[in-house]
């Protein structure tokens, strides 16, 4: 009995300790849960942003377009004017040179913010099933400290089975005294 009591203090000790384990990788889980929801609310951020550079591109796309269309007009105004429209002609194709750079540059910016879209989007996705995974990890932690906190209860039963049975054996020793007080008194009335 008293090596079963010692391994049920033993057995007592370990899920206690398991417990404090569960505690802690559950409040880690939970942290890393809040930490994931940031991030996925920043990636949406990023997403929002991405789509209002889009706008802001396509508005400068539409500008350049436009004074692509005015310098190309001057240019044909410049031309019907002869010698005297020389000088306009020049300004009309700096301003046709500049606008197409204004529209290279917008392509290349709207490239880029396209291809950051896809990333946020891939990382959101990622960041999304990470969620999910700590939820499934918090989950089992959840079932493993049920099952620990099952562990903890059967031990404390058993070293109440313990205790009754050691109250027993001392119930035992007292009555195996009074047997033989009593076969002593018997004997000494003879």
């Amino acid at each position: 009995m008293e090596q079963m009591a010692g391994a049920i203090r033993l057995n007592s000790k370990n899920a206690q300790q398991a417990d404090d384990m569960m505690c802690r990788a559950r409040a880690d889980t939970q942290v890393s849960t809040e930490i994931v929801n940031q991030a996925m609310n920043a990636m949406e951020g990023v997403s929002r942003a991405g789509n209002k550079v889009a706008e802001i591109i396509s508005i400068i796309d539409g500008i350049a377009f436009q004074a692509n269309l005015l310098a190309l007009n001057a240019s044909v105004e410049a031309a019907r004017a002869g010698e005297q429209g020389r000088g306009f002609a020049v300004v009309a194709g700096e301003v046709r040179n500049l606008a197409q750079r204004s529209a290279d540059a917008a392509k290349d910016i709207s490239d880029f913010i396209t291809d950051t879209t896809q990333q946020v989007s891939t990382s959101n996705r990622l960041v999304q099933e990470t969620g999910e995974s700590l939820q499934a990890i918090n989950q089992d932690i959840e079932q493993v400290a049920e099952s620990v906190a099952v562990i903890a209860d059967a031990s404390l039963g058993l070293e109440q089975v313990n205790h009754a049975v050691n109250q027993l054996e001392s119930i035992n020793q007292r009555n195996v005294s009074l047997v033989e007080k009593s076969a002593a008194s018997a004997s000494g009335l003879m």
